[in-house]
Formats: C-alpha cells, sequence, structure tokens
C-alpha cells in the first residue's frame, strides 16, 4: 500500500520512518517538541518498497511529506533538512537560539553529532575486535570534546533544548543498549556528559521517538551483524585484567 496515495487521517505531516534509524529519531523529537500532530510509517530498508524509492533520492529515512491544502505534497528527505523546516514553520518552542552565530555554532555540533554516528555505525557492525577498540577510542576522544563544551545543563545550551540535543538523544540511546553488554568506559570520568545523557533520557519527546521494543530490535540487529561488540569484555574488566598480569609480572 502507497500511503502517499491512501486518504490522509488528517495530518499534515507523515514521517517515513524507520524502528532503529537515529535520524528519524531527530525528526521525531523536534515534532515531538513543537507539538505538531503527525503521522508515521515504518519500512524495511531491507526491502524497500517501490513508492518510497520513487520518492526518495538517496533511497533513505527520514522522509517528511507536507501535505498541501490542495492537494499536493512535498518531500524532504534530509533530517537536518527537516528539523530546519519544522522550526521555521512551526509554532511551539523554539530550538534554535535567536543569536546567528549561536545558530552556526548549534549547526557545527550538530554535524559533530553526525560524525559520532558514522563511527557508531563501525563500532556497532564490525566482527574485528581490533575495529572495534579503535573506534571506541575515537568516540571517547569526541565525547571528551563535548565534555569541555558543555556548562550548567542540563541541556547543550543550558536550561533550553535545542535541536543539538535532538542530535544527541538518539546517539546516547544506543549505549543504553550497548551499556548492557559491557561497560565500554566510552564515557568515564566525563561528568558533565554524563548528566547530559540523563536529562535527555528523561525527555518526553526522546521516550516517544522510539518505539518500546527498540531495545530488542538493536540487539537482534547486532545479532545478525555477528557484531564483535557482543562479544567485546567491559572496558573497566579489561583494565582490571590488565592489571592482574602487571602484578603478577611484578611478583615473578
Amino acid at each position: 500500500m502507497d500511503p502517499l496515495r491512501t486518504e490522509p487521517s488528517g495530518s499534515v505531516l507523515l514521517l517515513v520512518s524507520h524502528h532503529l534509524c537515529p535520524y528519524v529519531q531527530r525528526a521525531a523529537i523536534a515534532l515531538a517538541e513543537k507539538g505538531v500532530p503527525f503521522e508515521r510509517i515504518n519500512i524495511d530498508l531491507a526491502d524497500k518498497p517501490d513508492w518510497f524509492l520513487e520518492i526518495s533520492p538517496l533511497g533513505k529515512v527520514p522522509l517528511l511529506c507536507v501535505r498541501n491544502s490542495d492537494g499536493s505534497q512535498e518531500i524532504l528527505f534530509e533530517s537536518s533538512v527537516i528539523c530546519e523546516y519544522l522550526e521555521e514553520t512551526q509554532d511551539g518552542p523554539r530550538l534554535h537560539l535567536a543569536d546567528a552565530i549561536t545558530r552556526a555554532r548549534h549547526r557545527d555540533w550538530m554535524e559533530f553529532g553526525s560524525s559520532i554516528l558514522s563511527d557508531l555505525w563501525v563500532y556497532e557492525t564490525t566482527q574485528d575486535r581490533a575495529q572495534l577498540e579503535a573506534k571506541r577510542k575515537v568516540v571517547a576522544s569526541k565525547f571528551a570534546t563535548i565534555e569541555a563544551e558543555l556548562n550548567s545543563g542540563p541541556y547543550f545550551a543550558g536550561a533550553s533544548f535545542s535541536l543539538v540535543d535532538a542530535v544527541f538523544a538518539p546517539i546516547f540511546r544506543y549505549f543504553d543498549v550497548f551499556d548492557t553488554i559491557g561497560d565500554s568506559g566510552i564515557f568515564a570520568g566525563l561528568s558533565r556528559v554524563q548528566a547530559w545523557r540523563a536529562a535527555l533520557s528523561d525527555r518526553p519527546s526522546v521516550k516517544v521517538a522510539v518505539a518500546p521494543d527498540y531495545a530488542d530490535r538493536l540487539m537482534a540487529f547486532l545479532k545478525r551483524h555477528d557484531a564483535a561488540l557482543l562479544q567485546q569484555p567491559s572496558a573497566s574488566a579489561a583494565w582490571s585484567q590488565q592489571n592482574r598480569w602487571r602484578q603478577r609480572a611484578t611478583i615473578g
């Protein structure tokens, strides 16, 4: 069934989605923050329907279908563009600050978040333990950079929730599942990042951006990829083992 050709249920906006996609979550969070009613449909990215391929230039989600009053519709196909469109056209709390240089800086950090997502794709799918550890170090270094940027919180811009938060909330959500496997040590010593993560996890818009079975789906995804992450000992356990080896060497 092509949802674009069915009678709409009254909502002007349709978000074409995937259960796990962090970029979709950005748009869903922004929509929830704005209080905008919208429809959402999930597709199987391993078996993309023809109607989706016809309207998605990159073959990726999210897509936002904007239904016009005359029956026509426009398709937006990049998460950052979708979020900016919502900020410019919808009522509700502002997700960008008014100052131009601050907005520009926030866009920088949104791109920084996208770079972490690229690293996490390798981190969660690689079967090579050496590559897993290399990416773990890269991600830890990037979060250390963010630690220096954060101030009083609870959000990136202080008391105001922004699009930067909408970008990083899905990143932190990965670790809610990864942490059940073992402690990566990625956030060790980063008190401000840890507090930011906790604040975003409690945000209602973040909670509703995924379905209740998100964690189960992500774990199934890791198993399908035979991810090295599933066999990785926690960073704390590895550190303890190294310490024991050093002690034995000293005693010997």
